[in-house]
């Protein structure tokens, strides 16, 4: 079947979920979101590449989503899928599911393809899981976002995140009534910036090690836009969250701001 002739148009339930996750996050949050995806992308084929930083910011990107009239399909872990109410809500919302450790995780890639010649916009998390990185920078990514690219030929924005860590800890839902109390009383500053898309046309896909430059391509750039996000934090975060563990063995080496 052709997919390019029949177009995808998000759900209303869809939509409706943005418009209750930007209140949501108004609740808890003064949520400031910068930069954009060139006019003629924000109805795809587009592919947006996130961090990961906590169990709230997927509930954030949808908001930052709905400020700037996106409607993406996210590419998410079958656990959520399998869940019983918010399992259900995925679907209908025509998000993605990615199987991870399955014999079918290949299908992923093949739907998150489809859906982008559908003409959709896809969000993916390439890190592939919530962070570790002690610093809570990027960490390095999987390959299936470079992929992604290379098999649908869809231009790639980079969105970065902060500051969500300090709504929901990352043993949520443990902890979690607390935490969305002080988040209430405090309301902090989240933000989400769009960044200019990752330019992977000097990556030849048929090439040795193609997937893997392009994969650090896209976390250079995720990087790139999160570091004016926490310009005062730029080791480790201020709010340091003690249900969070850390690790080094997948850390990304950061290049040094230029200029």
């Amino acid at each position: 079947m052709d997919t390019t002739t029949t177009p995808w148009r998000p759900p209303r339930f869809w939509l409706l979920l943005q418009v209750l996750a930007r209140g949501v996050v108004g609740l808890v949050a003064r949520l400031r979101v910068t930069g954009d995806v060139p006019d003629g992308l924000r109805n795809g084929p587009l592919i947006l590449a996130a961090n990961h930083v906590n169990p709230f910011d997927p509930i954030v990107l949808t908001a930052a989503c709905r400020v700037r009239r996106i409607a993406p399909r996210i590419m998410a872990t079958g656990g959520v899928f399998r869940a019983p109410v918010v399992g259900a809500a995925m679907r209908a919302s025509g998000h993605i599911r990615v199987d991870r450790r399955s014999p079918t995780v290949g299908l992923a890639l093949e739907h998150a393809t489809a859906a982008v010649a559908q003409g959709s916009v896809v969000l993916v998390y390439p890190e592939g899981r919530m962070g570790l990185d002690p610093g809570m920078w990027p960490e390095r990514g999987k390959t299936g976002t470079a992929r992604l690219a290379f098999a649908s030929g869809a231009t790639v924005v980079p969105v970065a995140q902060w500051g969500a860590h300090e709504i929901l800890p990352y043993a949520a839902p443990r902890g979690m009534i607390s935490a969305l109390g002080r988040a209430l009383l405090r309301r902090p500053v989240v933000r989400v910036h769009f960044g200019p898309p990752v330019d992977l046309g000097g990556i030849d896909p048929a090439g040795p090690g193609a997937a893997i430059r392009a994969t650090d391509a896209i976390i250079d750039a995720i990087t790139a836009a999160l570091a004016p996000l926490r310009p005062d934090e730029p080791d480790r975060p201020r709010h340091v969250d003690p249900t969070r563990p850390t690790e080094t063995r997948r850390q990304h080496r950061r290049r040094p701001a230029s200029g």
